[in-house]
């Protein structure tokens, strides 16, 4: 009897729809996570329940209206259309591919129950983030050994951590990038979604990221640790490209207060324009699919700030979406786990 394997994608979330009410109960889901706001939890739920979700759901809303499309959520449907061409890879194989999100729809409880059901000989758990932090690829394992945890049956399991060196996946950031003529900027920056610094001192033994070479290499110490693997992606990425380390700045972008990991991204970009420089060009390798984050905050916002202050011309490089080579990528992490 041949085994069969059940392989579940897995990406952050996005609110059903850009209301006002969808996007205030996606806040409140995403945010009350113990991972993701790592506070006490009386304080988690008075700050989120009371403070945040309430005042941010308006303005956030605005801003998903201007990215949502006829058919929803450009987050979803690239997850949705990569998941299509994965499950084209593996016909006539006995995988079957499921995908599903941290946040909102399609749930895991609701897809990882339809994958009990289905008696699995093997599962595969994949999160769609190349660097892991506790508060993405954390939160994203946690909650399916959580689920899975309460089977009756429980497969085998393999889970995927993190994939920010694996070469398909530097190689297809790369051939998204070849339209872009660098020597054509004056500046390049690789903005990666931030953190609070607490998350990234947490790896270490002695609780302290900055006591460790984070920026210019990676060891057994520092091999989870968020910053040290956005600064490896970074470099293997601009060696592939040739573009020398004078020439890109690496920052972090989304930022809730001062205490998160820097450079700011907006900082680094008000700072470019000081200088004189007109022309930037940003990566955005931490996000697999384009949504809120790169189309609005990166390809909008920072955009016009730079303007704002002397700039001209800020560009943005695509996400990795459902692109040929990012779907050979999958395909290969999938593959190294049957």
């Amino acid at each position: 009897m041949k085994k069969r394997t059940g392989v579940l994608i897995l990406n952050l979330g996005t609110p059903d729809n850009p209301s006002p009410r969808a996007v205030g109960r996606y806040l409140r889901e995403f945010l009350g996570d113990a991972r993701v706001i790592d506070i006490p939890y009386i304080a988690r739920k008075i700050l989120v329940n009371g403070i945040i979700a309430p005042t941010r759901k308006y303005k956030s809303s605005a801003e998903y209206k201007k990215v949502w499309t006829e058919k929803g959520s450009p987050l979803l449907l690239y997850t949705e259309e990569l998941l299509e061409k994965l499950k084209a890879r593996f016909e006539g194989e006995e995988v079957t591919v499921e995908m599903a999100m941290r946040y909102q729809s399609p749930s895991m409880d609701d897809v990882l129950a339809k994958m009990e059901k289905a008696n699995y000989d093997k599962l595969v758990i994949l999160p769609l983030y190349p660097q892991y932090a506790s508060a993405t690829t954390g939160s994203t394992i946690e909650k399916a050994m959580e689920i899975i945890s309460k089977w009756y049956v429980i497969p085998e399991v393999s889970m995927v951590s993190q994939f920010y060196d694996d070469e398909k996946y530097i190689n297809t950031l790369a051939e998204i990038a070849k339209p872009f003529d660098f020597d054509s900027y004056d500046h390049i920056l690789f903005s990666y979604h931030g953190l609070p610094e607490r998350q990234v001192d947490k790896v270490y033994e002695d609780r302290k990221c900055s006591n460790h070479s984070c920026e210019t290499e990676i060891n057994e110490e520092n091999k989870f640790c968020y910053k040290a693997t956005c600064y490896a992606t970074t470099r293997l990425l601009a060696g592939k490209l040739g573009i020398p380390e004078e020439r890109y700045t690496v920052c972090f972008q989304s930022r809730l207060d001062k205490k998160w990991l820097k450079p700011f991204s907006d900082v680094v970009i008000e700072e470019m324009a000081k200088e004189g420089k007109k022309k930037l060009l940003v990566f955005s390798p931490a996000f697999v699919a384009d949504c809120l984050e790169t189309i609005v905050e990166i390809g909008e916002g920072y955009l016009e700030e730079f303007q704002e202050m002397g700039g001209e011309t800020l560009d943005l490089v695509p996400s990795l979406n459902a692109h040929p080579m990012w779907v050979d990528t999958v395909e290969g992490l999938i593959r190294a786990r049957l």
